[in-house]
């Protein structure tokens, strides 16, 4: 088997195709939770703890060759720890949803009976002759 078919067949196996797909929407998905984080949160925030910013929240720790400052940026690292769990538990409410939406599998209906042999059909008629008598 040549390197491009054992290739093609790999990528085209559903799980390999279902997880591309997730990864893009999830990226996508990221993106819009970051922005709401972003544009709506976090002024919010900033305004409740009197107008910081935290994504320009840094330490000074020296400075470079040229003279410029080297930043610890610890704010941005804090607004992408508050992007994370906004998009964690967006997910986990999605799923959530998802799950709930979703019916249970149908129980499997009991196996109808067999049908009666010729021996137990012959004995039923005998029975019921008898039963006549």
């Amino acid at each position: 088997m040549s390197m491009g078919s054992e290739f093609k067949a790999f990528a085209m196996r559903g799980n390999v195709v279902d997880l591309a797909v997730g990864v893009v929407i999830g990226g996508a998905f990221g993106r819009i939770v970051s922005s709401l984080v972003e544009a709506i949160l976090m002024p919010v925030v900033g305004l409740l703890t009197a107008g910081a910013d935290f994504s320009k929240l840094a330490l000074t720790i020296g400075a470079n060759a040229k003279g410029e400052p080297v930043l610890l940026r610890y704010g941005a690292f804090c607004q992408s720890v508050v992007d994370f769990v906004i998009v964690a538990f967006v997910i986990f409410m999605v799923v959530k949803a998802i799950n709930k939406l979703q019916t249970p599998p149908a129980a499997a209906a009991p196996a109808a009976a067999p049908a009666p042999s010729s021996e137990q059909v012959l004995l039923t008629e005998i029975r019921d002759l008898l039963a006549r008598r």
